[in-house]
């Protein structure tokens, strides 16, 4: 790469915008020709062509036929009326949040595909923008701002084609696209590769844990037979109300453990007075019975970011007996991976489903088995697993900030505040 960015001169000040001189400020109606997608009946779907829907504009700035899921029956007609040719760029048009609203994705393959009624298609009018390039200029905060700008409505936000068409995009000249869409392609190519190499420790992970905790392989120097417990030999039930006023409510995603609710739920939906509630301390466990993808015998998860927290009565809270002998981070290790379901499947009663949640009773849950090997082997298989969990932190660490770099980068070369000179 042997591109150098430079401080931009000569700029000219357009609509509250300065670009260099040789740039343009062009209004999107003037670059595309704006159509919204097919309404069908739900009969239509599941067969015939691929179409383009929400899912897949929002979480890619790129289309191609293989990673399209949806398919719609037309006629020919429809077809033709609704086909989506390379270069044209989809954007979605309704959104729960204006935030995600007009986010935009172009279609880079030849074979045929239509777009859905959520979806407006952009068709380019001229050769005024490449290809490349549209993967990025419509996710500048320029162009955002002007988009979610024009988004309407209180309950869901909505984007037409006529707020479409006045949002204007900067223009740089063909060779400068050029440059620029290679530069934030080498970044995207940064950051997939490192995914990949997330996505495959993470793959190791779960191989160790498979492994390890039900001793189908041991460590080194242990050979010592592992003991079937109860849980209720293991640990005791944590009661502790919030008596204090504690005023740090929490909910246990599945994926993401305790977060606190005003964070999850973007509002606080416990009650005002919270002294019925359970008080949980730093290390302890609560057992969430809501089922979720992915966790369909719910989730149990150790509290490790507060020093207290607060939770709801419906979780079953629980502390490890003695320290010495239990050590709670293999515990953390096993129940993440979900080596309890197997239990829960027998005493999980059906009629709680129906609200979301599973019927466990606490008596119920604390007489499931576990095997456990003794103290410090215990150890021996947390420190290796929470070697792992360091590893992949690290590499999602990487992700982010190569995230955040390729985000800077384009902010400058997208409005041309940096210039590339080769």
């Amino acid at each position: 790469m042997n591109e150098k960015m430079s401080s931009k001169e000569n700029s000219k000040a357009i609509d509250n915008i300065s670009i260099p001189n040789d740039w343009e400020l062009i209004n999107i109606g003037d670059l595309f020709d704006l159509k919204n997608g097919i309404n069908a009946p739900k009969e239509s779907y599941g067969k015939g062509v691929k179409f383009i829907n929400v899912m897949e504009v929002i979480y890619r700035n790129y289309i191609t036929s293989e990673i399209i899921t949806g398919n719609i029956t037309l006629s020919d007609k429809q077809i033709s009326d609704y086909t989506v040719k390379r270069g044209d760029v989809l954007f979605n048009r309704t959104s729960e949040t204006k935030e995600e609203i007009g986010l935009a994705a172009v279609y880079l393959d030849d074979p045929i595909v239509v777009f859905g009624g959520f979806v407006i298609k952009a068709s380019p009018k001229n050769k005024r923008i490449i290809d490349d390039y549209k993967k990025y200029i419509f996710h500048s905060n320029f162009v955002r701002e002007q988009i979610i700008k024009g988004g309407q409505g209180a309950i869901r936000s909505n984007i037409g084609q006529c707020d479409l068409e006045k949002v204007k995009l900067p223009i740089p000249p063909l060779f400068e696209q050029k440059t620029i869409a290679r530069i934030l392609g080498l970044m995207d190519s940064l950051i997939i590769s490192n995914n990949k190499i997330v996505t495959q420790y993470e793959l190791r992970k779960k191989w160790l844990m498979q492994q390890l905790l039900n001793g189908s392989k041991r460590l080194k120097g242990f050979s010592e037979e592992w003991k079937e417990n109860k849980l209720s030999d293991l640990f005791d039930r944590v009661l502790r109300k919030n008596t204090a006023g504690n005023t740090t409510v929490v909910t246990i995603s599945a994926q993401r453990g305790f977060v606190r609710q005003t964070d999850f739920f973007n509002k606080n939906i416990a009650s005002e007075i919270t002294d019925d509630y359970f008080l949980v301390e730093k290390g302890e466990f609560c057992y969430n019975k809501s089922y979720s993808n992915g966790y369909p015998w719910g989730a149990t998860k150790r509290l490790n970011d507060f020093d207290k927290a607060v939770v709801t009565t419906l979780y079953i809270c629980f502390g490890v007996k003695d320290e010495n002998a239990t050590n709670p981070e293999f515990f953390e290790q096993y129940f993440g991976a979900n080596l309890l379901d197997k239990g829960l499947t027998k005493i999980a009663h059906e009629g709680g489903r129906a609200h979301g949640l599973l019927n466990v009773t606490p008596s119920d849950f604390f007489s499931l088995k576990v095997s456990v090997p003794l103290y410090k082997e215990q150890t021996a298989i947390a420190q290796v697993l929470q070697a792992a969990d360091k590893e992949i932190k690290l590499l999602k660490v990487k992700s982010e900030k190569l995230r955040e770099q390729k985000k800077w980068i384009m902010q400058q070369l997208l409005t041309g505040k940096k210039r590339l000179s080769v």
